[in-house]
């Protein structure tokens, strides 16, 4: 199940205690000390970015054991719940375009399927988790097509009156989705790729249209250690995942190209600035210390100012991604194993780890721009 795992309150203690010295270790030495190693560690990459520029992009392990596969700055992972704020740019992107208003009731977009009782539910609700819809309707790979999807959303009981309460709500996102394809015409996907991702130079982001080199997608382990496969191997329809998990997760992407997005977000070749303040604006708590919920980000306000960030995982992969959004750095990381039994847990070290390689992402002395992605074999 794509999901958000809450850290913040480990995230605000250390982004608190941002300045300490610890902060200026070297983040190679940082990774080197926190990093599950040796035989049987995940495999993943690690990028930060102080403005335009990289600062470090490095692979660590394996992305596929069995042909022993390195990973690298440009494998692909599947980022899980961080497709959500692609998801809400889209949204943001019909609104700057006239072709909604994200105070509109869902109902205006999705007429006759949306009955009496939940006629209520805007689009701000679904971006902020707000609508009352719930977590998940079921299985990420059971074979729900749009209309499966709408049918169950909107027949399943709410948690709460919609505005009223804060509730992580994937199914929401795969509602989002469904918005966003009857109202452009496009598919979800074609829709990103055109008005998000091209503008944004993004190339290997995506569903089933990205062009995957071989062996440029991870593969993907349990907690033993045995082989789950690419993402795109299991159960997808011919747009890509079913609908419990369109939308709302299962975006394959690389850390360059989450680069690119970071790059794209700092200037206007997305979204204008009015956009994206609502994206990063904190709407709703969520719950945890100095934590709220903007459009598909965590915002969490800290001394040294604003984090927005979002994870995502599965049961056999971890990511975060996370940007300050007053001192222009960014970090990603992914692996492609969450953990092995009675060894290591990604999970335990995600906040610390996140915020101990964002903390770092700024150099002390000027960066080198954006360096070519690296060839892959034919």
């Amino acid at each position: 199940m794509s999901r958000s795992r809450s850290g913040a309150l480990t995230l605000l203690a250390l982004a608190l205690a941002a300045c300490s010295p610890a902060s200026h270790e070297p983040l190679g030495d940082f990774l080197a000390r926190t990093l599950p190693a040796g035989p049987g560690g995940p495999g993943g990459t690690v990028l930060t970015a102080h403005g335009d520029h990289i600062t470090y992009c490095q692979g660590f392990g394996l992305a596929d054991r069995a042909t022993r596969t390195a990973a690298t700055c440009d494998t692909a992972y599947d980022i899980m719940s961080i497709t959500k704020q692609f998801t809400a740019a889209a949204i943001l992107k019909l609104e700057v375009l006239g072709e909604l208003r994200v105070t509109d009731p869902i109902s205006a977009h999705l007429g006759r399927a949306v009955p009496a009782g939940k006629r209520g539910i805007t689009v701000q609700h679904l971006l902020t988790h707000t609508s009352g819809l719930p977590e998940s309707l079921g299985d990420d790979y059971a074979p729900l097509t749009r209309d499966d999807l709408l049918a169950r959303a909107m027949s399943a009981p709410l948690r709460t009156p919609p505005g009223a309460e804060f509730h992580y709500s994937n199914t929401g996102y795969s509602v989002l989705a469904a918005v966003i394809e009857t109202v452009s015409g496009l598919s979800y996907e074609r829709f990103l790729a055109k008005h998000l991702f091209a503008p944004a130079g993004m190339t290997s982001t995506g569903y089933v249209l990205p062009r995957w080199k071989p062996g440029q997608v991870a593969v993907e382990y349990d907690a033993t250690g045995r082989s789950m496969g690419r993402p795109h191997e299991h159960p997808w329809g011919a747009n890509g995942p079913y609908w419990n998990l369109h939308g709302n997760g299962g975006m394959l992407s690389t850390a360059r190209d989450l680069f690119r997005w970071h790059r794209a977000l700092m200037g206007d070749a997305v979204l204008p600035a009015s956009a994206k303040t609502k994206l990063f604006t904190a709407y709703v708590p969520t719950g945890n210390d100095g934590e709220s919920y903007g459009y598909g980000w965590n915002i969490l306000r800290t001394d040294g100012g604003r984090i927005a960030w979002h994870n995502g995982g599965n049961s056999w992969s971890l990511a975060a991604y996370a940007r300050s959004l007053d001192a222009g750095t960014m970090a990603f990381w992914a692996g492609n194993q969450v953990r092995r039994e009675g060894r290591w847990n990604l999970e335990d070290l995600e906040p610390g780890l996140t915020l101990g390689i964002l903390t770092r992402a700024a150099p002390d002395t000027d960066s080198a721009p954006e360096t070519p992605p690296a060839p892959w074999p034919a």
